[in-house]
């Protein structure tokens, strides 16, 4: 009994591990592959903000490295040819003349191609033109004017408590924004390495130099990151100079194509037939959609942590306990595949490198943002092991042959009136009803049946216990006289007694 208890078990250990094949993900991934502790990031290979830095840095002095290599070679090649050569004077001249020129190119020219190293080769060059075509509205740009002034005023009156560090912090900023305003013609991963950078001094001059306490130093550096980021905004995010945009249309695309995705095939411990789980599930979409509409990376996270913890609470509701990792990640791509946000992977990119890294590389809200990077790829890879589906009956739900929840009186044109499709509903709800019934029907026989089956039972074990065990009916006792009664046998007894009276 033991060891088929045991297999049982292991079967349906084995049937929970198959039905999570493709969505399951180890706590351990999340980290940075590095092993530093802090979590890491798709955007970043894996790693975490700090060790991603560094390996970039590697990386680009190898670049670089290479490239005054080649320069060099380039320069002997062009001595050799210079020294062999017996052209005339004015062709030596032209030909050092050129020789000049790409040294002196290959000196003060700006080492892009390690972006390769990390991400995929974007456009070059600043779109002057193009953005000034797609300039934001007069409308937009007051609105915008005003949310400036109105963040500028609360960290001004921030750093007043800060007294004299406040009035150094308020100069790094500003002197920040004018570097950051001369370098518009900077690809977007430079510029987000300037802000990097940025942080990080920032950060350690608020602790060693002006011994600021590390909980102060926290919320100093998110009114900084608010302040800076509300003026860069419009600048950084999804600029033209990269895919941003392209990536977003693919996501959406893709996500559009996935629209016949049930939460049974993600393994969604979540029934959304419970008012209040659905009240979740909607606030859990409300968030991750509002996301887009925030113009600081820190709001943004926020976002995201709210849209988590709805989530959470909605599968605690449904399984009246507390949730997993292994339940949270599928929900949560649940949720992205039903709301499908806007600029999705541009909030994703602009959080990536612009957030203050600590946020990223700790607390809830980097385990948060690292399991939404995690939800997008596994969109991005959905396939029909994923999903536990044949690959016949995969392409024929992507190429929108069929539907696992479509019905025959579903396929209708546009023209179709109202109250024929609601007919078709309502019939469709009473023959569900009526399998209900059905069942319903043939529960309550099969009880019937166990009751009758357990009253032969008992009356079968009492008939043989009977059998078993005869009872013997004794006669009779016959009862007493009474004290008092007539004494017809005539036993002599002496007389009653007589009370007697005596005179005084």
């Amino acid at each position: 009994l033991l060891s088929l208890t045991l297999f049982s078990l292991n079967r349906k250990k084995m049937n929970l591990k198959s039905e999570r094949r493709g969505i399951h993900v180890d706590q351990s991934e999340l980290l940075c592959k590095k092993g530093c502790g802090y979590y890491g990031n798709p955007a970043w290979q894996g790693y975490c903000s700090k060790c991603w830095r560094e390996e970039y840095h590697k990386a680009r002095q190898k670049q670089i490295q290479e490239d005054w290599e080649l320069a060099e070679r380039l320069q002997r090649e062009e001595e050799e040819a210079y020294a062999s050569s017996q052209s005339t004077q004015g062709a030596q001249s032209l030909t050092f003349s050129k020789f000049e020129e790409k040294k002196t190119n290959e000196k003060t020219r700006k080492v892009t191609t390690v972006k390769k190293f990390f991400t995929a080769s974007s456009r070059a060059g600043a779109k002057k033109e193009i953005q000034e075509a797609k300039a934001p509205s007069p409308s937009i740009n007051r609105q915008a004017s005003i949310e400036t002034d109105r963040v500028s005023k609360e960290f001004i009156e921030f750093l007043k408590t800060y007294h004299k560090p406040g009035q150094d912090i308020y100069k790094q900023c500003k002197l920040f924004l004018d570097t950051m305003n001369h370098k518009r013609d900077l690809s977007i991963e430079e510029q987000s390495e300037c802000a990097q950078d940025f942080y990080q001094n920032v950060a350690e001059k608020l602790q060693t130099r002006w011994k600021v306490p590390p909980e102060k130093v926290e919320k100093a550096m998110d009114q900084i990151e608010k302040y800076i980021m509300t003026r860069q905004y419009k600048y950084v995010f999804c600029p033209e100079t990269t895919d941003d945009e392209k990536k977003d249309l693919a996501v959406q695309k893709r996500i559009r194509a996935l629209h016949w995705v049930t939460p049974q095939m993600l393994c969604v411990p979540v029934n959304e037939e419970i008012p209040e789980v659905s009240d979740m599930v909607v606030k859990a979409i409300t968030d991750i959609i509002e996301m887009d509409s925030k113009r600081v990376p820190r709001d943004k996270l926020a976002c995201i942590t709210k849209c988590s913890k709805h989530i959470f609470n909605a599968i605690k509701i449904t399984k009246n306990e507390p949730a997993s990792a292994d339940d949270f990640l599928p929900t949560l791509i649940y949720i992205v595949l039903k709301g499908n946000p806007p600029r999705l992977q541009s909030n994703i990119q602009y959080i990536t490198r612009f957030c203050n890294p600590s946020r990223l590389m700790t607390g809830e809200d980097g385990y948060y943002f690292t399991n939404l990077c995690c939800a997008v790829a596994f969109i991005e890879k959905l396939d029909a092991q994923s999903l536990n589906l044949s690959q016949e009956d995969f392409d024929r739900f992507m190429t929108g042959q069929t539907s696992p929840k479509k019905q025959e009186s579903d396929s209708w044109s546009p023209d179709v009136c109202l109250g024929v499709k609601q007919m078709y509903k309502n019939l469709d709800l009473l023959s569900q009803l009526n399998e209900r019934q059905e069942r319903i029907v043939n529960e309550a026989k099969k009880l019937e049946k166990d009751l009758i089956d357990w009253t032969d039972g008992v009356a079968k074990e009492v008939q043989d216990i009977v059998e078993k065990y005869p009872l013997e009916i004794k006669p009779k006792n016959q009862a007493l006289a009474a004290i008092d009664s007539e004494n017809v046998e005539n036993d002599k007894l002496p007389p009653p007694l007589q009370p007697q009276v005596y005179a005084g």
